[in-house]
């Protein structure tokens, strides 16, 4: 078992970095790094369905990773396809570090690229173990934690669909988004993303080894809240949006969500 699990880790690498060197040489022609992202959430996705079907453990666990990983990966690259790509410039992060990187933008972004597969292996890593799960029933644990990933996976999606509709508003041009979640959270994608890995890394405690996934969880906050995530969205958010979102940032939780601070009134 733990030389399929070897194995299997191996072939998800191998194809995670031939997914990226496909979509580094479309970036090279286009000059868009934008579907990184969807590469991402589709890859990532697509090894839970790889491991499900050539994983060694039993069938309820090998079902249980295949469809929530399609479920989740299928969900977020359609959403980041249609929203983020199709008929859109390239997003502003990816033109910042293209500014940043020149003149070598190109050999800038294949490692970049390469060190997303590498994100892709990892994340996959809860599906991994999951998969090799011999047992033959699911036990309680595992099924909350799937009750808790189905269920963040929903709120990303309400999260999505409140800032669609407020962005959809002309009105609202240059305004930042206060709608539903967005006025508990300033990223509420984010922690309910995060949410949804921790919950994999209690599903996958119940694996032989299992433990080790912990890792997911608080490798993503780190990307979060020290790399591409928060400070990069923030960044960009300053820039476009000015006062009106420091302000928000005053007011409105970072990450946690939370009812919002609000601002004493002058007499």
């Amino acid at each position: 078992m733990i030389e399929q699990t070897w194995l299997l880790l191996a072939l998800g690498a191998v194809c995670a970095s031939v997914l990226m060197l496909g979509m580094w040489l479309l970036q090279v022609r286009i000059h868009d790094a934008s579907h990184v992202d969807v590469a991402w959430a589709f890859g990532t996705g697509g090894l839970g369905v790889l491991y499900a079907v050539l994983g060694d453990g039993s069938t309820a666990h090998r079902v249980l990773v295949g469809a929530l990983a399609a479920i989740w990966g299928g969900r977020l690259g359609t959403y980041l396809l249609v929203n983020r790509i199709i008929g859109k410039p390239e997003d502003g992060r990816y033109q910042e570090l293209r500014r940043r990187w020149a003149p070598h933008v190109d050999r800038a972004f294949f490692v970049f690229f390469q060190a997303q597969a590498a994100f892709v292996v990892v994340f996959s890593l809860p599906f991994l173990f999951v998969a090799q799960d011999r047992d033959t029933s699911i036990g309680v644990l595992a099924w909350l934690g799937a009750a808790v990933a189905l269920a963040s996976i929903g709120l990303v999606s309400l999260a999505d669909r409140q800032l669609a509709a407020w962005r959809a508003d002309p009105a609202n041009r240059g305004r930042t988004c206060r709608s539903g979640l967005w006025s508990w959270s300033r990223h509420p994608n984010y922690f309910f993303e995060w949410l949804h890995w921790a919950a994999w890394a209690v599903i996958a405690l119940t694996a032989p080894d299992g433990w080790i996934t912990v890792v997911v969880p608080l490798f993503l906050l780190y990307l979060l809240f020290k790399v591409t995530g928060i400070p990069e969205t923030e960044a960009q958010a300053v820039r476009s949006r000015g006062d009106d979102y420091r302000r928000y940032q005053e007011e409105v939780s970072v990450f946690v969500p939370r009812p919002p601070r609000r601002r004493p009134t002058r007499g």
